[in-house]
């Protein structure tokens, strides 16, 4: 008979739903059973995509046996990190506190009835491999360890409660700020450099976009900080980690190279990268940047996609029960398809003339080699090698589509729409591609109609219903969707919808008297924890977003309140920032932000002149500069927005309140923003 989990909306708990386990959504019912019977509480936490998550569910959890020990003496809570990050973020820094290391999913922690934890890990394999205990020996040792030592585990809980208390900033706020931070932080990414590779640090590789964003925007103060930006994003676009036939990034890379993804395909990480790729092609008008922009925007309007607009959350690492089968060939496989032209190209491009890179037995596609080079050692031009692979992947794909492929994830979660939203808007702006506004555009209004409930923002939608309270990387993140997709299309409707997202980050999240932003609003559920997270991790940092966004708002609704609140937050964790600034890439992009504070481009203008102006201004790396268009009457313009029509098109540059005087030729308008934007190479 299926357990508790059959009833739950999470896709993850779902599949979990056929185990042997007594197995409990997180909620008063569990945290009252455990309480109530004074058993500890056995909480495992991961998602639907995840590889390492399959393997414990398959190995433990549908075993017998090993429930049985489960049932026994826990009470066992699974938990969708995606649904509940705020559980997540929890439970992994107390992971890290007891442990000293690193922790990742599947998490697996035994917990007092009380919450807090006093063992755990991750993976356990159900019998002892190696230096990892096995699952089925380590459950009753662990139950024993609880009976006999309650009151060392007491004082043990209490000093992690206290640890997890210190892990939030205690240093005097700042009475003013300077570019210390940035410095320091582009030095301290410099050092961790792969100049070889790209991206910073060794194996296994994530993207890291917070970082080289923060590279790519401020790159005039270090030498090389663009360039290493640039070259990062070029060694991805060119690794296994992009997927060189459909589209789109995978996770991150098992290896320095980039080569061997771990296979499973977040929307977060695309939908930031989307963005980042279409700034780097603004800045350095390299056509493989606009290539990955293409195939990335392909993929996720086509894939993961819903047909009422809302974007879909990942696709899965496994197929068949696979790690990355879906995406691995054998050499006889590729070669069969294609003609002897083809083969000869895309066998140099893609490897086949060498070893395998997965396992030593498939390929996983990357370039292995560049176009000039296959085209020397053909014959030919680069053009005719560039017609050969495009061939070859077109029939590539077309067999890869008739395998088993991926499990997807449909359930709506804000935050990572909202990060699809900024990226599919803020690609299709500068790259003149309508449809991908409207992408955009479909997303933004099915939150707007289905997840924001009574004036309250939701976190999730599944099965037909939205639930739980959103945290501040909702609210957060989709503002600043909303600052961008008002500027490829303004709507007075995006406007009172932003409006209301700022006051809710201000009424709702906002610590009173100190700075800063909590992850969960005032009338969250209480936890043993409530942290105000500055440090970026997979998604940016909600507390950098937040003020980016409120600084930013600010000047859009001429309303000091939100920058007043911004201020409140860098103040809080400037001295971190300055003394620690490695993980602060958002913070202290927010900062610049505050020391510099952007433009605001308004522009009055119909028909093809508007047009005109439009791509002209989008042709511009202009990071800290916003663009509004409006066309004929506009009786819904906000008063802080509102400029007249004129017989020509009309432009005003504003700083804070201040508004320069109209410019009306398109030519002066982009010579005052010379300043401030990197031109179109010619």
């Amino acid at each position: 008979m299926p357990n508790r989990l059959a009833a739950q909306s999470s896709s993850y708990l779902q599949q979990h739903a056929d185990n042997p386990v007594d197995w409990h959504p997180w909620g008063g019912e569990a945290l009252a059973l455990a309480r109530k019977t004074q058993r500890p509480i056995l909480l495992s936490i991961g998602y639907s995509a995840c590889h390492w998550c399959h393997v414990m569910a398959h190995e433990s959890f549908e075993d017998a046996r090993i429930a049985a020990l489960m049932n026994a003496a826990f009470i066992n809570i699974k938990v969708d990190r995606e649904e509940r990050p705020d559980l997540d973020q929890i439970y992994q820094a107390a992971h890290a506190l007891l442990t000293g290391r690193p922790g990742g999913w599947p998490l697996t922690l035994f917990l007092t009835p009380e919450q807090v934890p006093f063992f755990g890990g991750t993976y356990f394999p159900p019998e002892t491999r190696g230096a990892l205990p096995g699952f089925a020996t380590l459950l009753p040792r662990v139950a024993q360890f609880y009976r006999d030592h309650r009151d060392e585990i007491g004082t043990q809980t209490d000093s992690l409660l206290a640890a997890l208390r210190a892990l939030e900033p205690a240093l005097e706020p700042a009475a003013a700020f300077d570019h210390v931070p940035l410095r320091r932080a582009l030095e301290r990414l410099a050092s961790a450099f792969d100049r070889a590779h790209g991206g910073f640090g060794a194996a296994p590789k994530f993207p890291h976009p917070a970082e080289l964003d923060l590279c790519l925007r401020f790159g005039a103060t270090s030498e090389d900080a663009r360039e290493k930006a640039l070259f990062t994003l070029r060694k991805m676009a060119d690794g296994g980690i992009f997927d060189q036939l459909g589209g789109g990034f995978f996770r991150y890379s098992v290896d320095e190279r980039w080569a061997v993804p771990h296979f499973e395909k977040m929307l977060y990480d695309n939908g930031l990268l989307l963005g980042l790729y279409a700034d780097a092609f603004l800045v350095s008008r390299d056509p493989c940047f606009q290539r990955v922009v293409a195939q990335t925007a392909a993929w996720v309007s086509a894939e993961m996609q819903a047909p009422d607009g809302a974007y879909y959350a990942s696709l899965d690492a496994d197929s068949g029960g696979v790690e990355g089968a879906f995406y691995l060939w054998d050499r006889q496989e590729a070669a069969q398809g294609l003609t002897p032209e083809e083969w000869a190209s895309a066998r140099l491009r893609y490897g086949f003339d060498a070893s395998p890179n997965v396992e030593g037995r498939h390929w996983h596609l990357a370039h292995r080699r560049d176009v000039p080079g296959i085209a020397r050692e053909l014959g030919i031009s680069p053009e005719a090698v560039e017609a050969r692979l495009a061939a070859a992947r077109g029939k590539l794909y077309g067999v890869r589509t008739k395998r088993v492929g991926p499990g997807r994830d449909e359930k709506v979660l804000v935050g990572w729409n909202a990060l699809m939203i900024k990226g599919m808007a803020r690609a299709g702006r500068i790259f003149g591609r309508p449809e991908w506004v409207a992408s955009s555009r479909a997303a933004m209004d099915f939150i707007a109609r289905h997840l924001w409930v009574q004036g309250r923002l939701r976190a999730v939608y599944a099965d037909g219903r939205a639930h739980l309270n959103a945290y501040l990387d909702d609210h957060a993140f989709l503002l600043e969707a909303l600052l961008e997709l008002m500027q490829a299309e303004f709507r007075a409707d995006d406007f009172a919808f932003a409006t209301a997202l700022a006051q809710a980050l201000l009424s709702r999240f906002e610590a009173a008297g100190a700075g800063g932003f909590f992850f969960t609003s005032h009338d969250h559920e209480r936890l043993i924890h409530r942290p105000k997270p500055a440090h970026d991790q997979a998604t940016p940092s909600g507390n950098g977003v937040a003020v980016r966004a409120l600084n930013r708002f600010a000047h859009l609704a001429g309303e000091p309140a939100y920058a007043a609140a911004a201020s409140r937050a860098l103040a809080h964790y400037y001295p971190a920032m300055r003394e620690a600034p490695e993980g602060f890439a958002s913070l202290i992009g927010a900062l610049e932000e505050w020391l510099a504070p952007p433009s605001l481009v308004i522009v009055r203008a119909d028909g093809t002149s508007r047009g005109e102006w439009m791509r002209a201004l989008s042709a511009r790396y202009c990071p800290d500069v916003m663009v509004l268009s409006f066309a004929g009457e506009c009786p819904n313009v906000p008063p802080s927005l509102d400029k007249p029509a004129g017989a020509q098109p009309t432009a005003w540059v504003c700083h804070g309140a201040t508004c320069q005087a109209p410019i009306r030729a398109l030519d002066a308008l982009l010579e005052v923003l010379d300043e401030r934007c990197t031109a179109p190479c010619p």
